[in-house]
């Protein structure tokens, strides 16, 4: 490259947008299983916005959901971050970018998907086991001592208690509601459908989530950027920096019950993908 060129793209650099890539399942789920949490994100979401000269950030979003709580706390943290730069966000939903892993996207100022992308799921479940049935089949004894009249709620190793379970629905619906409070603030006059059919736990593709306003079009990011940046835009992925050592050799506290803790956490990450044929 001439000098004269090199000069004038020190001065003129072509526009950046940094790409935060937020994959995999939101929480923590066992020891050594280490999903999207904020303190796993916010190292990269810190980097994503340094760069002086930033013409955008871009979400690269496929995830199943999880916990409500950590997908709140990635979204306020990008929000902020996107207040304070005064930059744009935008996302891609890959796969799937449902229940939390739609809360992620709504993190963005526009929302763009596949055609085949699975999107939605804006409600809240929780699923378990009873396990009353089968101890008293083997002749086993549960024992369980606890201060507090609810400490033991849920019990799976005690018969169903209806208080208990209105006690979660009241839980369950708080957490909803501050989902759907999120997705008004975040989509506004864009939503086109009543609220009856967009909160009740659905899930749609892509061009019906354009449809119903849930995205705001169909694109892949190179060509959305390309389109929006010019063809020389730079597309700078910025990557969360992972222990990635310490997990392969097994180096993680365990504690007594590790290694039925991570067969627990595997199935239920397993479970949330296969809920979306995936």
């Amino acid at each position: 490259m001439p000098r004269w060129q090199a000069l004038e793209r020190f001065r003129n650099p072509p526009p950046l947008v940094t790409v935060i890539r937020l994959a995999g399942v939101i929480g923590q789920f066992g020891p050594m299983r280490g999903g999207l949490t904020l303190a796993a994100t916010a190292p990269a979401i810190e980097r994503a916005f340094a760069p002086r000269r930033l013409a955008a950030v871009a979400l690269a979003v496929n995830s199943p959901g999880g916990a409500p709580v950590q997908a709140s706390l990635i979204a306020a943290r990008i929000r902020q971050r996107a207040a304070e730069r005064e930059v744009p966000v935008i996302a891609f939903a890959e796969d799937v970018a449902a229940s939390g892993g739609y809360w992620l996207a709504l993190a963005a100022d526009e929302i763009f998907a596949d055609d085949s992308s699975i999107l939605g799921s804006i409600g809240v479940v929780s699923a378990g086991f009873g396990f009353h049935g089968l101890l008293e089949r083997i002749g086993v004894e549960r024992r369980l001592h606890a201060k507090g009249e609810r400490k033991a709620m849920l019990d799976p190793f005690r018969p169903e208690n209806p208080r208990d379970v209105e006690r979660l629905d009241a839980i369950q619906t708080d957490i909803h509601q501050a989902f759907q409070d999120f997705v008004r603030a975040r989509r506004g006059d864009k939503l086109k459908a009543p609220e009856a059919e967009l909160f009740n736990g659905d899930i749609w593709a892509g061009r019906q989530a354009a449809a119903l306003g849930l995205i705001d079009g169909i694109g892949e990011m190179r060509a959305v950027m390309r389109e929006r940046f010019g063809d020389k835009v730079r597309l700078r992925p910025v990557t969360t920096q992972r222990r990635w050592l310490r997990r392969k050799l097994g180096l993680a506290s365990h504690g007594p019950g590790g290694w039925a803790d991570e067969l627990l956490a595997a199935a239920h990450e397993r479970a949330l993908w296969s809920r979306y044929g995936l």
